[in-house]
């Protein structure tokens, strides 16, 4: 199995926290891009991963380039509000890549264009005061479809 979960410039430790231990429970592989909000050894950060942060698989990269030089990714889906298709609308491959982008504005427009046949969103109710999930529970959504697609491998 390779799941691959990506964040690109996060901003929330917690968000970042919570994310790594849900890679640590999926077997999923951790990348952030910089730069990031806050430290990555933030105390925050650290506490959402509890105790599981020696358990992570955790790759860090400078820029999105590097990080494309140092994969490349044959697909990486990016999560997007301003996607039409629902994340459940695609069957993964292995690996899989999945992109998301800093909570404040998601993924810039130049990675969004360049892998515009691959945007997927959470599809939600929307009011005029609202945008998204979270960001840590839009990445469990879509890491757990991707699992469920791949029959849950090495998971009891």
């Amino acid at each position: 199995m390779s799941l691959n979960i990506v964040l690109h410039e996060p901003e929330i430790p917690q968000n970042t926290g919570n994310i790594a231990r849900t890679c640590v429970l999926t077997g999923a592989r951790l990348h952030i891009i910089k730069p990031t909000g806050f430290s990555l050894d933030s105390r925050h950060v650290r506490r959402a991963g509890l105790d599981y942060w020696h358990l992570l698989d955790l790759s860090v990269y400078e820029s999105f380039e590097e990080f494309i030089n140092q994969n490349n990714p044959q697909h990486i889906y990016c999560a997007t509000t301003k996607s039409d298709a629902a994340y459940s609308d695609y069957q993964y491959p292995q690996p899989a890549f999945l992109l998301f982008g800093k909570e404040t504005a998601g993924l810039p427009g130049y990675i969004l264009k360049r892998f515009s046949d691959y945007l997927v969103k959470v599809p939600m109710i929307q009011h005029e005061k609202t945008r998204s999930l979270n960001l840590s529970n839009t990445v469990a959504v879509i890491a757990y479809e991707v699992l469920r697609q791949w029959g849950f491998p090495e998971m009891r």
